[in-house]
């Protein structure tokens, strides 16, 4: 009878042991949880907000009114190229390491034009869409996917001059990318998130690491992310001079694209005459999207090319 007693309490605690197990990996994985909706534009046209104090106002799915690039007056407009008010885009593939790899050289008339924008339009956990679904609601010229800051529980999290995050992640390297359109990486252990926002940050981005600081690549063939594989679709934004930037992607995990290294992604980039580039999210997330096309071909293990849903995308609006 006792025995009998302890086998079942035993098997009681393997149930319950099970299922909170299952609800930890569905709750980190899975269960999609939005903390605050996106604050509205017109609230950061004059200062920074922190929605981390403030109650965000709910604002409509679209930042700006659907408008066709394609048919618009007085932008020009072909299959890998952009020309409206100053502003330019030329999409460039190259072959290099085995890799194909889609680079937008990216001319603005004005920083603000570099903008972010969260799944869902919100700020949250495990919320997602596809970076050509993020790019065609928010009206998107071009757009790469971002940090997926939704897949972690810290770093620094500033978007369009709102600060949704403000816990550190110890030695956590961050581009910032200012109100004026310039780069910096920085340390979340060296600095606040509340200081980054009183300085001028419109955004910050919290994935990694920092590929060339000051022209000169950062990265060497032992680092790489967590326990990513050494050689992988990449994701990366880099500034040349003022306005004057490069998105990247790669393909990778597939037989007909070996995927970069971190180092052969920032020598690459530097080869482009970068003076600061920055890391992104890789892996099955590395998308491209220009005037509505998908233009590399995303895929997380090889077998199937088939775009991920992402927590966030950095795009070029129309001028």
């Amino acid at each position: 009878m006792l025995r009998r007693s302890k086998n079942k309490f035993i098997l009681l605690y393997a149930i319950v042991l099970f299922a909170f197990t299952a609800y930890a990996v569905l709750d980190t994985f899975v269960i999609s949880s939005v903390y605050t909706p996106v604050v509205a534009a017109e609230s950061v046209q004059t200062e920074s907000v922190s929605a981390v104090e403030t109650e965000a106002e709910t604002t409509d799915d679209r930042i700006v009114e659907d408008e066709d690039v394609s048919t618009s007056d007085a932008a020009v407009v072909t299959s890998d190229s952009y020309s409206y008010n100053g502003t330019t885009i030329t999409l460039t593939t190259y072959r290099e390491n085995d890799t194909n790899i889609y680079v937008a050289d990216v001319v603005l008339s004005s920083a603000d034009q570099l903008k972010t924008a969260l799944a869902e339009n919100a700020y949250g956990k495990n919320v997602t869409e596809k970076t050509s679904e993020m790019a065609e609601s928010n009206n998107a010229v071009l757009a790469i996917n971002g940090d997926y800051y939704g897949a972690q529980e810290s770093g620094y999290v500033i978007r369009n001059g709102v600060l949704y995050r403000e816990e550190a992640e110890e030695g956590q390297e961050d581009l910032v990318i200012w109100s004026d359109g310039s780069f910096s990486v920085i340390n979340e252990s060296d600095v606040t998130a509340e200081e980054l926002l009183e300085q001028g940050a419109m955004q910050v981005l919290s994935f990694g690491p920092g590929l060339i600081e000051n022209g000169t690549v950062t990265v060497d063939e032992d680092d790489e992310v967590g326990k990513a594989m050494s050689s992988n679709p990449r994701t990366a934004i880099g500034v040349i001079d003022d306005l004057h930037y490069v998105f990247v992607v790669s393909d990778g995990r597939t037989d007909e694209n070996e995927g970069l290294s971190l180092q052969e992604l920032a020598e690459f980039m530097e080869g482009l005459g970068v003076e600061t580039a920055y890391n992104l999210d890789g892996g099955g997330s590395s998308t491209m999207v220009f005037n509505g096309n998908l233009i590399n071909n995303p895929t997380t293990n090889g077998n199937k090319l088939k775009e991920r849903g992402v927590s966030d995308i950095v795009y070029i609006g129309q001028s």
